[in-house]
């Protein structure tokens, strides 16, 4: 069942400690893995492997008592149970596995401490939903089963069946449903169920044995009601695993009331929360702020919230069986409106927050953090939305979120929240006039600029009514990329002037900003290098009296596009590397894609085809990932097909087709890595390959890995021992830093896909 790594590592701290702790929720496996390390292990320790289980333990005082039992030890003495277990092990060599500490974890901490103390030969390796919290105790927290990437491709069926939870529901189903396979006919549904899951063994095992009755997809549609329909298993596991709700039960008992209280509250959050706002929402009514961090250390320890680790904070995460169950506690308690509301109308000022903050130094910082609070902003828009009372509300918060939309992979998402805000909202309010032209941009950037136009006329008809100043200077500047886009240049620069002219008037740096950055493109498109120039060098200004950096790197864009024109490639390379250095660190998929654009072109300019050809294949994927190609600055493709077409007619056709493939298969931050540098990452060669570290007998079998041959099959092919091939896999998945065949799988066709570009030379270039 996968696990690879994990035993790796826990065979690493046993060697290095003489406790280690498995901690982790409730049936992701803590004993499971346990279990195959002690078995590993038994070469180890010539006198003895033994396995205490205390689940079933109420009693501290017993525990002494419990674990010589587990050693069989057989005393008639009235000696207490700990000396006759200290006399017993005080020279032995032996390893206990203390399965199940978390009710008895001062016993058990105890029982440790002291052991250890008199007996050197022995190795601890305890099972618990936390630490026990001894000296010299080293802990890992085991994870759930692994999932497919949900960002990456979909994969094969053969890589997904590799996958360690999928891999775990077809080894169960075939024992309960013999002749199951996966196929593509029910490969989406069972990759579903493991995730609705969240790849915890005991709820994938549980949900398995449902096949007796129900189909694979009418599993899924009922998991929604998880904890009634997971209350069968098997009679030989302890009783508390043999429902979900019953092991959930155990967790929740182990927790004081306070802690208890927090768990459901924190049920409102999606995705991660961070301490700020889990002390705004969950204080009050039994709990006090001042008690929040230490309740979430508590129920880090418990194993009820995974800590993250962010580059600017840490932020928690409950599972989202673990958050089902709080859920069912929180409107038990009559508790769930108001910490709904409270939810909703801390994010709602998080975003108005957010907006007052663009334009200034703590910029990148809040980009960031709503990255991180997606799902909870989506959560809370859709609380504003569903309350007729706070429609108004949601359509202004959906607003608020233009930059978030924008810098993220959501303009789609954006542009839906506000069709639907609007919808509710149909009075010509000024929050619907902003809310117009809001919109009207995301629809730009999606080069839908027929309904942009018509958002901004309606935005444009309120202001007029309502004297909105500041709404129209955003229709002006709005106005005039679709204008620009279709191709109207002089209509374009008077409505932009106009923007400019406005934003000064109503003392708006974003706007201004904005228009400037346009104006000074709109120039350089008609040839006006010294305006374009100029309006660029303005903008820079307004940017730094702010502190500004976002709309700082879109400016030096513009003037790269400029002196790129005028043939100074070495200059425009640089302000477009610096440009791009800004994008990549705040991830801004639209920013970054015209940073390579530019770059390309420059390296066409300088004849450097075969790099043109890369970047021009890295493009493919960042501007499908967006949606539509130069998003939102339209005017600009006929310099992306100009490039392209020289670069095509410079190279052989063999030879751009193989450079941009190379291009399109590098990951995202290999692309910018590229651009950056100059150089192929990662030890590439010019021809796109890497050096493999594989044998040829290994690079045979992984070959035959791809092909979904089992070991048996590969050592029947081969003609060698089935555990020599065993071996010579085990050093396929170290050389390559693998956790799975399916890893393995798609390396070998990624290395059957490459194609060379060695001996690709024009006269005038270089590769």
């Amino acid at each position: 069942m996968g696990r690879r790594q994990e035993t790796a590592e826990v065979k690493r701290l046993l060697s290095a400690s003489r406790l280690v702790t498995l901690t982790g929720v409730g049936g992701v496996g803590k004993t499971r893995l346990a279990l195959r390390v002690a078995d590993d292990a038994r070469r180890a320790f010539p006198d003895g492997v033994w396995l205490a289980e205390l689940a079933e333990l109420d009693n501290p005082a017993m525990l002494a008592q419990g674990v010589t039992e587990a050693l069989e030890i057989r005393d008639r003495s009235s000696r207490p149970a700990i000396d006759v277990l200290v006399d017993h092990l005080r020279d032995r060599e032996t390893l206990i596995v203390l399965d199940n500490c978390e009710h008895l974890l001062d016993a058990c901490a105890r029982l440790a401490d002291r052991l250890l103390r008199a007996a050197p030969g022995l190795r601890l390796l305890a099972t618990s939903r936390q630490a026990l919290g001894t000296a010299g105790e080293q802990s890992l927290a085991v994870p759930a089963l692994g999932l497919p990437d949900a960002e990456a491709p979909r994969p094969s069926l053969g890589a997904l069946a590799q996958c360690d939870a999928v891999r775990l529901f077809i080894e169960r189903a075939v024992a309960i449903v013999p002749g199951f396979q996966l196929s593509e006919d029910n490969r989406d549904a069972v990759e579903l169920i493991c995730r609705r899951l969240d790849g915890i063994p005991l709820g994938i095992e549980l949900a398995v044995v449902r096949l007796r009755a129900l189909s694979v997809q009418q599993l899924l549609d009922r998991l929604d009601d998880r904890f009634r329909l997971l209350t069968t298993g098997f009679r030989t596991v302890l009783p508390r695993h043999r429902t979900l709700r019953a092991l959930i039960d155990w967790s929740y008992e182990l927790c004081t009331e306070r802690e208890r209280l927090l768990w459901a509250r924190l049920s409102v959050f999606a995705g991660s929360v961070d301490l700020e706002a889990a002390e705004a929402v969950c204080s009050g009514g039994g709990i006090e702020r001042a008690e929040i961090l230490d309740l979430v250390t508590e129920l880090v320890d418990k194993s009820v919230l995974l800590r993250e680790e962010h580059r600017t904070a840490v932020r928690y995460r409950m599972l989202d069986t673990l958050r089902s169950y709080g859920r069912e506690r929180l409107a038990a308690s009559g508790e769930e409106a108001v910490r709904l509301r409270l939810h909703r109308d801390y994010y709602r000022r998080l975003a108005a927050d957010a907006r007052a903050a663009l334009f200034g130094p703590a910029q990148v910082q809040w980009f960031t953090r709503l990255k991180l609070e997606h799902a909870n902003l989506r959560t809370a828009l859709e609380g504003c939305l569903a309350d007729p009372a706070q429609t108004g509300c949601g359509l202004s918060m959906a607003a608020d979120l233009l930059y978030h939309w924008i810098t993220s992979y959501h303009l789609g998402e954006g542009r839906r929240w506000l069709a639907q805000g609007l919808a509710l909202c149909p009075e010509p309010t000024e929050v619907r006039a902003r809310a117009l032209w809001t919109d009207s941009w995301l629809a730009v950037i999606q080069s839908d600029t027929d309904a942009a136009a018509a958002l901004l006329e309606e935005s444009r008809s309120i202001a007029t009514r309502l004297g909105l100043d500041s709404v129209l200077a955003y229709t002006a500047l709005y106005s005039g990329m679709v204008a620009m886009y279709r191709g109207a240049t002089q209509d374009a620069i008077a409505l932009y002037e106009e923007a400019v002219a406005r934003h000064r008037g109503t003392g708006d740096p974003v706007g201004l900003a904005l228009a400037l950055i346009r104006l000074s493109l709109a120039h350089s498109f008609i040839g006006d290098s010294p305006g374009a120039i100029a309006l660029g060098e303005e903008s820079l200004a307004v940017c730094d009296a702010y502190g500004e950096g976002w709309h700082r790197a879109y400016t030096m864009m513009a003037l790269g596009v400029d002196v790129w024109r005028q043939g100074d490639t070495a200059r425009a390379a640089r302000l477009e590397r610096e440009s791009l250095t800004f994008n990549r660190s705040l991830d801004d998929p639209l920013g970054v894609g015209v940073n390579l654009e530019v770059l390309a072109w420059i390296a066409a300019t300088d004849r450097d085809y075969a790099r043109a050809a890369r970047l021009l294949g890295a493009l493919r994927t960042i501007w499908h990932t967006i949606g539509a190609p130069l998003s939102g600055y339209g005017h600009l493709v006929h310099y992306h097909e100009e490039c392209e077409a020289t670069v095509r007619q410079a190279l052989s056709k063999p030879a751009f087709n193989a450079a941009a493939r190379q291009g399109a298969r590098l990951s995202y931050d290999e692309a910018l890595e590229y651009a950056l540098e100059d150089e192929l990452p990662g030890g590439q060669t010019a021809a796109g390959e890497r050096p493999s570290p594989l044998t040829p007998r290994e690079s045979e079998i992984a070959e035959l890995v791809a092909r979904g041959l089992s070991n048996k099959e590969i050592a029947s092919s081969l003609v060698i021992a089935q555990r020599t091939a065993e071996g010579h896999i085990e050093h396929i998945l170290s050389k390559l830093g693998f956790t799975s065949r399916a890893q393995v799988a798609v390396w070998a066709a990624e290395q059957h896909r490459t194609t060379g570009l060695e001996g690709e030379r024009t006269p005038e270039g270089r590769v």
